[in-house]
């Protein structure tokens, strides 16, 4: 739970708090999430494509949009979701949807991120859905992400959750054997993620998930990421460089928007 005077929240009508100068209003994690999506909403432009991010942050900023369509504040909204589970929210919605073979060039990408460190690097993918994400915001002009303040980290992996790697069925053993000993020096413990009925969770891509669990910083981030792309069987990781362009943070004393 996080407390923040709702004069210091932008976007507050959204959730219809008290009025300035009132007593403190109790945010809960999910809120603050709502509270920073719809900032990044504030972002979109009539005749945008999109990059429609995936995730419980995510998914704020997508209910938004319908809204702002519904309401003809927005039109001529072409969406291109980095997941099916975002693809069915946004037909629910609405959203006119394409693909990046017609649409190579995006306006706008918004989604949440799982870390942030002080540079904006990102970690995503706990929702399992990071080779879309990666190749949707890697083609888009600006990539607003959004998060709460819990998500800041003071290097990627220092929450002490998963950073996932998604790999290849095809001997997954092999290649989590190779990634934990990529970063043994950081004592990596790497795990084969499952669903919620014990077999292995698969993408939407018909990968696995391995998911890497640090003790230690990793060192130099490019570094790090070149060398688990060049193990045979990773199809790609969860670690974001140098592409979010702004991030957007909700936290106990309002939002805080960075820029890169």
């Amino acid at each position: 739970m996080a407390v923040a005077w709702s004069e210091k929240v932008s976007s507050m009508e959204a959730l219809s708090l008290s009025p300035p100068m009132s007593p403190p209003v109790i945010l809960t994690q999910d809120e603050l999430k709502k509270i920073a999506a719809y900032k990044a909403v504030e972002f979109v432009e009539s005749g945008m494509v999109l990059g429609l991010g995936t995730g419980s942050t995510a998914k704020h900023a997508l209910d938004r949009i319908g809204e702002l369509l519904r309401q003809g504040r927005l039109t001529n909204i072409l969406g291109i979701p980095t997941s099916k589970k975002t693809q069915e929210q946004a037909i629910s919605l609405g959203i006119p949807l394409s693909d990046l073979d017609s649409h190579p060039t995006i306006d706008l990408a918004i989604d949440g991120a799982d870390e942030v460190d002080p540079h904006l690097n990102l970690v995503k993918g706990r929702g399992g859905s990071l080779l879309r994400e990666k190749m949707v915001e890697g083609a888009c002009k600006k990539f607003v992400c959004i998060v709460d303040e819990s998500k800041l980290v003071k290097y990627l992996g220092g929450s002490g959750l998963a950073m996932p790697v998604e790999v290849v069925p095809f001997c997954w053993k092999f290649t989590a054997n190779k990634l934990q000993n990529l970063f043994r020096d950081s004592g990596c413990v790497a795990k084969l993620r499952n669903d919620c009925k014990g077999e292995p969770f698969v993408t939407d891509n018909g990968n696995y998930i391995v998911d890497l669990y640090l003790k230690k910083d990793i060192g130099d981030l490019q570094v790090a990421s070149d060398a688990i792309l060049r193990i045979a069987g990773v199809v790609e990781h969860g670690m974001f460089l140098d592409m979010a362009t702004t991030v957007i943070v909700a936290g106990e004393l309002g939002i805080t928007i960075k820029n890169r």
